[in-house]
């Protein structure tokens, strides 16, 4: 078996339950936007907002400036559609700032990593920016290569392109068995990396798709990390 020098992540569902942390903070957004006198059940807004969401992904800028247009409310000055927005985006990134946090599981996974010598890396979906930010708000920047966090808008190429994996492999000088990737979708994070011959590990807690879904097969499955610890131990031989 070819020894494993390098441990690459996902961002989203995998370091941290996005899926729940927006949900929570969206809620958080309509609320405050009712309270600054948006008239409507919670119920629908947030239903709205999914749409919105749905339709303009979740990268787009403005989802609360397209909701309160959808909502087609009559009598809303500008100023007052202004203020409903505003809160809206304020509670959004109030929780933000107040809640974001990773798995509890995750810190110290990736801090006996390090101390074991693995290189730790992330290759992700999204903004460079807003990714970058979910790093730093998180607090795992000092665990990850600063020149081993591969961002597909940074990049130029998305996933579940395969090349985006082999830029990163190329720019790690690793070969393909001796990086593990870890990632929490079958089609962008288990079928990429696998077929460059990267171990690749399903994370399966707040994954939004099971296998049988997609009919991919992971070489490997977690509950969560400390399933991922007994995995490296166990089958790698990394000192965890």
């Amino acid at each position: 078996m070819t020894p494993l020098k390098a441990v690459l992540f996902d961002i989203d569902d995998t370091l941290f339950p996005t899926t729940e942390f927006a949900r929570r903070a969206r809620c958080n957004a309509v609320r405050a936007m009712i309270d600054a006198g948006l008239e409507l059940p919670e119920e629908r807004v947030i239903a709205e907002l999914e749409e919105v969401i749905a339709e303009f992904t979740s990268n787009y800028e403005h989802h609360y400036d397209k909701l309160v247009r959808r909502l087609r409310l009559k009598g809303l000055t500008r100023r007052r559609t202004a203020l409903i927005v505003a809160a809206g985006v304020a509670a959004y990134h109030d929780t933000k700032m107040r809640e974001i946090a990773p798995f509890e599981d995750v810190p110290p996974l990736l801090a006996d990593l390090c101390d074991a010598g693995v290189r730790l890396g992330v290759i992700t979906h999204g903004w460079s920016v807003k990714q970058a930010e979910k790093l730093v708000r998180l607090g795992l920047v000092p665990f990850f290569e600063p020149d081993a966090i591969f961002i597909s808008d940074e990049i130029g190429i998305s996933k579940p392109n395969p090349k985006l994996y082999s830029v990163a492999l190329e720019e790690m000088a690793l070969a393909g068995p001796e990086a593990m990737y870890v990632g929490d979708s079958p089609e962008h994070d288990i079928a990429p990396p696998q077929s460059l011959g990267m171990v690749s590990v399903w994370a399966s807690r707040a994954a939004r798709k099971t296998l049988r879904e997609t009919g991919i097969e992971p070489d490997h499955e977690v509950a969560d990390f400390e399933a991922l610890r007994t995995l490296l131990r166990d089958r790698y031989e990394v000192a965890v």
